[in-house]
């Protein structure tokens, strides 16, 4: 995509939500690092549910590893994979009080060495949580920079630093949210909703997805 292209691209989705935010509900880095692990292969609707009351009762690292594993799993048991994530979420709040004084770390080389938090994760929380300039690359994210043509990549990663090689001010900051939305909304893995895509044009996905038809009523 030209620079022109991409700078139009941005501005577009800018327009339609100037003020993106994550559909992930924390109330502080903390919950968000959590929120962003238990996150993986689940749905931010049904994080959110699950979180809803255990982060009403656990606001800081030290309250999660007073909860423990078992409790803790009570309240995630309906997310996928709970049982390695309740693991990780214990491990990783005794490490935040081992090593960083029971705060989360503004430094993504840090979070990464978390347990079960990865790149990605990293990035989430820098960007909410800290204001970083950092694009994380999910499979929305991933899907969205190849088929539009905006940052191309084999991985995640590749994809991740044409984002951030390719992506100018003042879109920066937000980035990573118009796209993980419009991946989520429009953008879709099996059927793009080309038809209602506000950057349909600029997009090199082809051939674009018409209007779907409606269905006609039988005549009685």
């Amino acid at each position: 995509m030209k620079k022109a292209d991409i700078i139009d691209f941005y501005a577009r989705l800018a327009a339609d939500n100037p003020h993106p935010e994550t559909e992930l509900e924390a109330g502080n880095p903390f919950q968000l690092v959590v929120a962003v692990a238990l996150s993986a292969q689940a749905t931010d609707i049904g994080v959110n549910k699950a979180t809803q009351r255990l982060f009403e009762q656990v606001k800081t690292p030290a309250k999660m590893v007073a909860l423990g594993e078992d409790g803790l799993k009570e309240h995630i048991k309906t997310i996928g994979l709970f049982n390695t994530k309740a693991k990780n979420v214990i491990a990783l709040s005794q490490r935040l009080i081992d090593a960083y004084g029971g705060e989360v770390p503004a430094d993504r080389d840090a979070l990464e060495t978390l347990p079960g938090v990865g790149r990605k994760t990293a990035n989430v929380v820098m960007n909410v949580a800290f204001g970083a300039e950092t694009f994380a690359v999910d499979t929305h994210i991933f899907r969205v920079g190849n088929r539009t043509g905006l940052a191309r990549g084999k991985t995640p990663l590749a994809v991740e630093l044409k984002l951030d090689k390719a992506t100018p001010q003042p879109f920066r900051l937000h980035a990573h949210h118009w796209l993980i939305l419009h991946g989520r909304y429009i953008c879709k893995a099996r059927t793009p909703e080309c038809w209602r895509c506000i950057v349909s044009d600029l997009c090199a996905f082809k051939p674009k997805t018409a209007v779907p038809k409606r269905a006609v009523p039988k005549e009685t």
